[in-house]
């Protein structure tokens, strides 16, 4: 009976070249934090301005309670200290939006991923490595960095003696997993944000609806006659507000989540198609 060679036999003859990369991500905790400020912000000095208002309160204070708003800006104000937090989750779905935008840009490389595999795919067969390795350098992005790690590990294994076709091929595998492990998180990092404001936001939205409704209908009872009905009118417009930014806000983070998503999953295939080419490349030409 023929003698196999145990797996973690061929990893402990092969090093790997693929290095941890180290990212901060200080954004996930700070951006949040910050735009919940800026949000308050807005609503307190910028929408909730005296001079928006034919009766301000002078006082001031962390909830100035203004009233007879002049414009349909101004009457958000009025929707309560649910809004602000509104404002900052939109001005977060916003933040990580762009973020996500940059680095899967980045990620995607700067060509055509089948185009690029192709090309490897061609030099291969022509038993032309560096001229795939070249090819990685041009398109740079997550598929051509672990087609990069792939191919060097290709290469070595090309001069290597003292394994057979098997385990080189298990080599080149390993390492292109290990490439792939360092490369998804990245990708899909943050993406819980926009995921939970997507849920958070309308229920955000609905609670500060609730709350306005509260208001007018306590307003309602302390006042009778025509003045009643108008107070809860206009209390009920305030609250609907808070709906409108909740639902709103929800409906952009569901968009773009589902967008990335999907960019995501084929820049993943493109991942997946690099580990097939370089495994079944090796092991047709270096039987």
């Amino acid at each position: 009976m023929a003698e196999t060679k145990p797996t973690a036999a061929v990893a402990s003859k092969t090093t790997s070249s693929v290095q941890p990369k180290r990212r901060g991500n200080s954004i996930s905790w700070l951006a949040p934090i910050l735009c919940i400020s800026a949000g308050y912000v807005i609503w307190r000095f910028f929408i909730g301005n005296a001079d928006n208002f034919t009766h301000p309160d002078p006082n001031g204070g962390f909830w100035p309670s203004h009233e007879g708003a002049k414009t349909v800006l101004s009457r958000m104000y009025l929707g309560g200290i649910i809004v602000p937090v509104l404002i900052g989750c939109f001005l977060t779905v916003l933040t990580f939006v762009v973020e996500r935008m940059l680095t899967i840009s980045k990620a995607t490389g700067s060509g055509n991923i089948a185009e690029f595999i192709r090309k490897v795919q061609y030099n291969l067969a022509n038993k032309n490595v560096d001229a795939a390795i070249s090819e990685c350098d041009k398109q740079k992005g997550s598929v051509g960095n672990v087609m990069k790690a792939g191919l060097r590990k290709y290469k070595e294994m090309i001069t290597t003696t003292d394994l057979d076709t098997e385990q080189k091929v298990l080599a080149i595998q390993k390492e292109v997993e290990e490439a792939t492990s360092l490369e998804l998180p990245m990708l899909e990092k943050n993406l819980v944000f926009l995921s939970t404001i997507a849920s958070v936001a309308t229920l955000l939205g609905l609670l500060g609806t609730v709350m306005g409704m509260i208001r007018a209908f306590s307003a309602l009872g302390d006042s009778g006659g025509g003045e009643a009905a108008q107070k809860l009118s206009v209390g009920i417009s305030e609250a609907l507000y808070n709906t409108a930014l909740g639902i709103g806000t929800s409906a952009i983070a569901i968009i773009m989540y589902n967008i990335f998503t999907t960019k995501i999953d084929g820049i993943t295939y493109g991942i997946d198609e690099s580990g097939f080419t370089l495994t079944q490349s090796f092991a047709s030409l270096y039987k």
